[in-house]
């Protein structure tokens, strides 16, 4: 996909990673991420409004699911700390949506040790391996 639009009101530049993002997209009716890097601006107070005085950029901070399972992005302001999900688009990049919705286990708030404490504490047999 080229870089440069056809018109400005056919989409807007990431402020993030600078590409080019169609406001069309599958699966949503208001564009307000970026596909490629999943960022967004704070440009809302209200949903769709475009009332914010803020404009921070909104970085994607996890993955969310509905009832319904549909999966959501959660985007945390860097500006003002202003958190808010949004829809994803059928034209996400799905490897990075799969390395958001990862993070939560490559980054524990323990350390992995404790898990084979925690295993052995059950099993109480301590030569347990997984």
């Amino acid at each position: 996909m080229s870089n440069s639009p056809e018109k400005a009101e056919d989409g807007f530049f990431c402020d993030h990673c600078g590409k080019f993002v169609p406001l069309r997209a599958p699966g949503t009716k208001h564009r307000n991420h970026c596909p490629w890097c999943l960022w967004s601006k704070h440009v809302s107070l209200k949903e769709h409004d475009r009332k914010s005085q803020c404009h921070g950029l909104m970085k994607p901070i996890g993955i969310s699911t509905k009832n319904d399972g549909e999966w959501t992005l959660i985007h945390r302001c860097i500006t003002c700390g202003l958190i808010r999900t949004n829809r994803i688009a059928g034209d996400d990049d799905e490897i990075m949506l799969l390395c958001l919705t990862l993070r939560p286990l490559i980054n524990l708030p323990f350390p992995i040790d404790i898990l084979a404490m925690y295993r052995n504490n059950i099993t109480g047999d301590p030569n347990t391996t997984a």
